[in-house]
């Protein structure tokens, strides 16, 4: 008899268990994680650089914390606004909405509650720029993107992209208190990095977004044009990310080198996909490089930071100077 009661209080602890974790990670997958790692490396690559290598470890911890929440608020309204049509596309009938797990109220008042902490959060820790520059974020990503431009332009993701090139300006704020030049550079770069990045994920997955009338540009314009698109702002981000080393002196010449790098391959792989734009392989590899080429570069502007890597520069310039002046 007691062995039974065991049993059956020991099965009910695991049903609890197993039903707590399940809705954990509903409300975590909501929330899509991985997007917000993207936005944290530029967050944390910003506040590096604005720092000079030196920030307070509190004050780093505590906005991305604060960065984590804000982005964490916007995913979540967005999949509550978007709940009927990730309901019919494939990629996304597995949400948690559309699936049943989470009832669409409940990820409202999760999402409202997010945005509140991270505003509390990063104005208590950080300052109220940083603060106030991340619900400006979480603004641009649910009322210009996801209400007004997603369902009604084809540029969708040229505007709207400016949502997610905000968390460097988090960064940069949470540790001057203002936005400077370098701050509003990274900015832009974010900026033009988005268009190669979603519209690769677009032409792999054109004909989801055609199914729920989302006019994304393969599925208006086709194929070769979006290619185009794609090539053109590739080709306008390298430069910018050089900016940094000069004219703006942010970074020095191994950063930059590291930078022009992986451009090169940021423009030949968009190359390689207009001369098969049709071809959803090369779009895929273009996606991914592209995640991986943003990491790269904000990871360079650490190493930029480092102290050793002031020494290197600063010796390997003074032997070339040596070499230049013993050769005249």
């Amino acid at each position: 008899m007691m062995q039974n009661l065991s049993n059956v209080t020991n099965s009910l602890d695991q049903s609890l268990w197993q039903r707590t974790s399940s809705i954990i990670r509903s409300y975590i997958q909501l929330t899509k994680p991985r997007i917000i790692v993207l936005l944290l490396i530029s967050t944390a690559a910003a506040m590096y650089m604005a720092g000079r290598g030196d920030v307070d470890p509190i004050l780093f911890l505590a906005t991305l914390a604060g960065g984590t929440l804000s982005a964490a608020s916007a995913n979540a309204i967005n999949c509550f606004y978007d709940r009927d049509i990730d309901a019919i596309m494939v990629r996304t009938q597995k949400r948690p909405i559309p699936s049943g797990q989470i009832r669409p109220r409940d990820a409202l008042i999760f999402a409202i509650s997010l945005g509140v902490a991270a505003f509390a959060l990063l104005a208590t820790v950080a300052n109220l720029l940083a603060a106030w520059l991340a619900m400006a974020g979480i603004g641009c990503y649910v009322v210009v993107y996801t209400h007004w431009l997603k369902r009604h332009s084809p540029h969708n993701i040229v505007i709207g992209g400016a949502a997610g090139a905000i968390p460097p300006l988090v960064g940069w704020a949470a540790v001057t208190g203002t936005l400077d030049w370098p701050a509003w550079a990274l900015f832009w770069i974010v900026f033009l990095w988005t268009p190669p990045h979603f519209w690769a994920l677009a032409l792999m997955i054109r004909d989801d977004y055609a199914s729920v009338g989302v006019p994304m540009l393969p599925v208006v314009s086709g194929d070769e044009p979006t290619a185009k698109q794609i090539l053109a702002y590739s080709i306008a981000l390298v430069p910018l990310t050089l900016a940094l080393a000069w004219p703006l002196g942010e970074t020095g010449w191994i950063y930059g080198a590291i930078a022009l790098f992986l451009g090169s391959l940021l423009i030949q792989k968009s190359w390689q996909l207009l001369a098969a734009p049709s071809d959803r392989a090369v779009a895929k590899d273009l996606f991914k490089y592209s995640i991986g080429y943003l990491m790269l570069l904000c990871g360079a502007t650490v190493l930029a930071g480092l102290p050793w890597t002031h020494a290197l520069q600063v010796a390997l310039l003074d032997q070339v100077q040596q070499f230049w002046l013993a050769m005249t």
